[in-house]
């Protein structure tokens, strides 16, 4: 397995990702598109998730697919982003059918970022507006990083930030993942100087520090703020592929792609932590040998997701009023 030429979700045709962020809030939205609906599940693993239309991704639900999915911040306020992406998709003609009426269905999952130093003395909620601003940023090539849903996020050590990785399996399938990073755990080693996925690193995506040989098991402290690091916090995620799959079997993908987050998260799935993975299908690949090929996407899934991870804090960058430095400031590399 290689990553795609892009090393982004969008290496599987057909999605776009599109981010709108404020730096004074420090928070922001990213929103997950395609050309038409595609089939879609979750998994939620944490104990504390922040959701919008996810009972309708159960397998037994009647429907058929999404228009979009957004991650968000902002708590439970950021879940109104879903509402300024579904308005917009309305007026494109975009929805699911119901007679004469269409109705965009747009699932959504938040993260907890309203202490990590940015202004959140608003009046009216922004979150509707940046919803409409990251689908009308929706494209191919995509920053990662400080952007987007990840904007404001922060690990328990370093600020967090979006990530997305991809890879293409031998049979021609294409796997991808976007998260945004803001866990309860580090990303890192106790040493500072390691990621936890380190084993799973491509060419250097995520700065080469190689695998940690001697980690401590004993976490310090985190350095969020301590209502943060017992309450704000959650680790958000998309993975896709172009493999065609139903529901029930894009749940079971999203379960796999949650071995990801622990690899690279530590520790991952806590009772204050909203862990959640999305799975998407478009559809366009049919699958010969369904049992082995999902085992395989699954597994594909759990490795972009590490990378994406561990992408999202290397390419974080430092803003005025942080809490928290990144992970080059604290290496001395800017």
């Amino acid at each position: 397995m290689t990553p795609g030429q892009r090393n982004l979700i969008t290496d599987i045709p057909g999605l776009k990702v599109g981010n709108a962020q404020d730096p004074d809030l420090k928070s922001g939205t990213t929103v997950l598109l395609s050309c038409a609906p595609f089939t879609t599940s979750v998994a939620v693993h944490g104990g504390a998730p922040g959701t919008r239309e996810t009972d309708l991704l159960a397998p037994d639900k009647s429907a058929p697919g999404v228009d979009a999915l957004v991650l968000s911040g902002g708590s439970a306020f950021g879940l109104a982003s879903a509402q300024g992406v579904m308005d917009a998709l309305h007026e494109q003609g975009r929805g699911f059918p119901v007679l004469s009426a269409r109705v965009p269905i747009v699932p959504a999952a938040i993260i907890f970022d309203l202490l990590n130093g940015g202004d959140k003395d608003w009046g009216e909620n922004p979150y509707p507006a940046l919803g409409r601003a990251a689908l009308a940023d929706a494209k191919t090539d995509f920053e990662i990083g400080t952007f987007g849903a990840g904007s404001g996020a922060q690990t328990a050590m370093h600020k967090g930030g979006l990530g997305s990785a991809s890879l293409v399996l031998p049979s021609g399938v294409t796997v991808g993942a976007l998260v945004a990073v803001n866990p309860m755990g580090s990303v890192t080693t106790p040493s500072g100087r390691h990621f936890w996925a380190a084993a799973f690193e491509v060419d250097g995506e995520f700065g080469g520090l190689g695998v940690d040989p001697k980690p401590d098991l004993t976490l310090p402290p985190s350095r969020k703020v301590p209502a943060m690091a017992s309450l704000g916090n959650t680790t958000i995620a998309i993975v896709a592929t172009d493999a065609a799959l139903d529901k029930a079997q894009c749940h079971r993908m999203a379960v796999a792609a949650h071995d990801g987050m622990a690899r690279a998260i530590v520790p991952a799935h806590t009772p204050m932590d909203g862990d959640l993975v999305f799975a998407a299908s478009t559809g366009a690949r049919q699958l010969d040998d369904l049992g082995i090929e999902l085992a395989a996407i699954g597994h594909a899934a759990s490795l972009c997701l590490a990378r994406a991870i561990s992408r999202a804090v290397w390419e974080a960058q430092p803003e005025s009023g942080d809490t928290l430095p990144t992970l080059k400031q604290d290496l001395g590399l800017i």
